[in-house]
C-alpha cells in the first residue's frame, strides 16, 4: 500500500560538487516539498554516488553527465541497481575552454594545432618552467594522456574543487591574461564570458582503445572529448513506490542549456547562496517547473 506524501519518509536528494548540480537539486527539492514531501540533502562525491543510489542511501540525482558519468550509469542500470529518470533537454560538452581575448596572442585557436606554438603564453609566471598551465578540474579526465599524445607543451594543475576553475577565471579576465581551464556546457560561463573550446581531433571510442587510430600511431587519448553528450536524471530504484507523485515531477524534469547556465550564474556570478538561487531561478521560470507537477499532488 502506497504511503501519502505527509507520512513519506524524507526523500534524500544528492548534492554533488558543482554549482548547477547544487542549485537545481534544491529546485527539485522546493518542487517535492510543494508535493507535501520532506526533503534532505547529502552531498556525496561522483564516485561514491552509484553505492549510496543503489542502496537507497540517497534517492536522486538531478544532473548525470555524459563525459564523466556514462560507464558507471549504463553498468548500473543494465543492472537494475539505478533507474534511468531519462534525459534532459540540455547536451553537453567538456573540455579545454579560453576566453576569446586569447586569440589574438594565439592565432590559429581554436584548432588545437595552434597551441604548439604557443603554449608558453600559458606558463605559470612563479615557475621557472615555460610549459603552459591548464587548469584541469577536480574529476577524472586523461588530460596528461592527451598532452602526451598530441605533443601539447603543458602541465596539468587540477583544482580541488569546481569552484576553483571560476576563482581563477575570473582572475585572468580581470588582469586580461592567458588562461587555458576546463569548462562545460552547460554552465554559467556561456552566459557571462565569451569564449571557446579548443577543437581537438574528434573523438571516437579507438581514441581511448586503439594506439593506431588518429593522429599519433604510438599513443591512446589523441583526440577530443566527446561533444553533445547526454545529461540525465537517475534514482534508487525504490523510489516509484515509495514517493508515487516525487517520481511523476522527477520524471517530468528536463532542462535546457539556458536553465542550467543561468542556475549556475546565480552563484557563480550573482552570489546567492543555492537555496536562493533555487528560489530566484524558480520565480525566473514558473511555467517551467510548474509543467513538471501533477495537479493532484500539489500540497502548497
Amino acid at each position: 500500500m502506497l504511503v501519502q506524501a505527509d507520512q513519506a519518509p524524507a526523500i534524500k536528494i544528492l548534492l554533488n560538487n558543482w554549482t548547477s548540480q547544487l542549485v537545481l537539486s534544491h529546485v527539485t527539492g522546493r518542487i517535492f516539498e510543494k508535493m507535501g514531501y520532506e526533503v534532505e540533502y547529502q552531498q556525496s562525491s561522483v564516485s561514491e554516488q552509484w553505492g549510496a543510489l543503489s542502496h537507497g542511501v540517497v534517492h536522486v540525482q538531478v544532473e548525470v553527465w555524459e563525459g564523466t558519468m556514462a560507464k558507471a550509469f549504463d553498468r548500473l542500470v543494465a543492472a537494475k541497481s539505478i533507474e534511468d529518470m531519462g534525459s534532459h533537454q540540455a547536451t553537453t560538452r567538456e573540455d579545454w575552454w579560453y576566453p576569446d581575448y586569447v586569440e589574438k596572442l594565439c592565432p590559429g585557436l581554436p584548432d588545437w594545432r595552434a597551441l604548439k606554438g604557443c603554449a608558453h603564453l600559458f606558463s605559470d609566471e612563479k615557475s621557472v618552467s615555460t610549459k603552459g598551465v591548464y587548469i584541469a578540474g577536480p574529476w577524472e579526465k586523461p588530460d596528461e594522456a592527451k598532452i602526451r599524445a598530441l605533443g601539447l607543451g603543458f602541465d596539468v594543475s587540477p583544482v580541488e574543487k569546481g569552484d576553483d576553475l571560476w576563482v581563477a577565471l575570473k582572475k585572468a579576465v580581470l588582469n586580461n591574461k592567458p588562461i587555458m581551464l576546463f569548462n562545460w556546457s552547460p554552465n554559467w560561463v556561456e552566459s557571462r564570458f565569451k569564449g571557446k573550446f579548443v577543437e581537438f581531433p574528434d573523438y571516437h571510442p579507438d581514441c581511448e582503445t586503439n594506439p593506431q587510430w588518429g593522429v599519433n600511431k604510438s599513443f591512446l587519448f589523441d583526440c577530443g572529448n566527446p561533444k553533445g553528450g547526454w545529461l540525465k536524471k537517475a534514482a534508487w530504484p525504490g523510489f516509484k513506490n515509495q514517493w508515487p507523485c516525487a517520481y511523476g515531477a522527477f520524471k517530468k524534469i528536463s532542462l535546457s542549456n539556458e536553465h542550467i547556465a543561468y542556475a549556475a550564474a546565480l552563484v557563480d556570478v550573482d552570489n546567492l547562496s543555492y537555496p536562493q538561487a533555487a528560489k530566484r531561478w524558480m520565480d525566473e521560470y514558473p511555467q517551467v517547473w510548474q509543467a513538471w507537477l501533477n495537479s493532484s499532488c500539489r500540497h502548497d
